[in-house]
């Protein structure tokens, strides 16, 4: 028995519980359709309890699930934990970040939206390292670095093959914000200029012009499951990442960011708005 499930744990066992659900069935009936007790079909739904695909498949048949994408996603996520390298921060960073890395390393894509600060798979050290500074309550040397060495790591989901396709808006608010000083932001702006050349990788501005849009205000990290039931939406709050998977909350997310996308430049025209404000420094 799991004292604690990951998100993606979590996550498996909610859906299963939707399918449930949706079949109209209680747990109670669901354990004998399985012949299991109650109970275990309760811990399975909280993650607390590990499923093979084979259940899985099995408690879908149950449910009358005739989506066999959901379902093969469903029974792609089975299995014990995996150890990331994000459980090495299991004991220094809360375990919403680490979910967070978990869900990126699954993601089949990524799409993010941010008003005041570059996206964090495209920060440099040094421009996280004057964000973590900022924190309340005041971080320590050693917990800021720890969350540098984080923060890096994460970019790897960039960098390997094949590397996960990312799709940022960025305002201009964000481009000019001088975090570090003028030596520490024309070195992130340049940083993130590299970035949005690479093939995988679309970086669209909003610039002031555009005024109002969708979305303003908020950032949104939109990580894209196998199936569209199993996208994760990711609002960045002071206390921590906050998670949504509600289908309507999944709907309302895609709608916001397509939104915001035919609002800003191009990712060509993004790039040259960059280089011009790098000039400007």
């Amino acid at each position: 028995m799991r004292s604690s499930p990951t998100g993606r744990q979590l996550r498996l066992g909610n859906e299963l519980r939707k399918l449930r659900e949706r079949a109209g069935l209680t747990s109670t009936e669901a354990g004998k359709l399985l012949g299991v007790k109650q109970n275990q079909i309760s811990n399975i739904e909280s993650g607390r309890l590990g499923v093979s695909s084979a259940r899985v498949r099995a408690l879908a048949c149950h449910y009358d699930c005739s989506d066999k994408p959901l379902v093969d996603a469903l029974s792609g996520m089975t299995g014990e934990r995996a150890r990331g390298w994000w459980e090495d921060y299991r004991e220094i960073l809360s375990a919403g970040l680490l979910d967070l890395a978990e869900i990126e390393h699954h993601a089949t894509s990524l799409r993010t939206a941010v008003t005041v600060h570059i996206p964090g798979l495209f920060q440099t050290p040094d421009y996280a390292r004057e964000i973590f500074r900022q924190s309340v309550p005041e971080l320590s040397p050693p917990d800021i670095e720890h969350r540098i060495s984080y923060r890096i790591k994460r970019q790897a989901v960039l960098f390997r093959e094949p590397p996960t396709p990312h799709q940022a808006i960025v305002h201009e608010a964000a481009l000019r914000m001088r975090f570090g000083g003028t030596a520490v932001t024309r070195a992130q702006l340049k940083h993130l200029i590299d970035m949005s050349e690479r093939q995988h990788i679309a970086v669209h501005v909003i610039p002031f012009t555009a005024g109002t849009f969708p979305g303003s205000g908020q950032s949104i990290y939109y990580s894209a499951g196998p199936v569209p039931q199993l996208d994760t939406v990711n609002l960045d709050q002071s206390h921590g990442p906050v998670f949504l998977d509600a289908e309507a909350q999944l709907d309302k997310y895609r709608v916001l960011l397509d939104r915001m996308e035919a609002t800003a430049l191009s990712p060509t025209k993004s790039r040259e708005f960059i280089h011009h404000i790098v000039q400007d420094l």
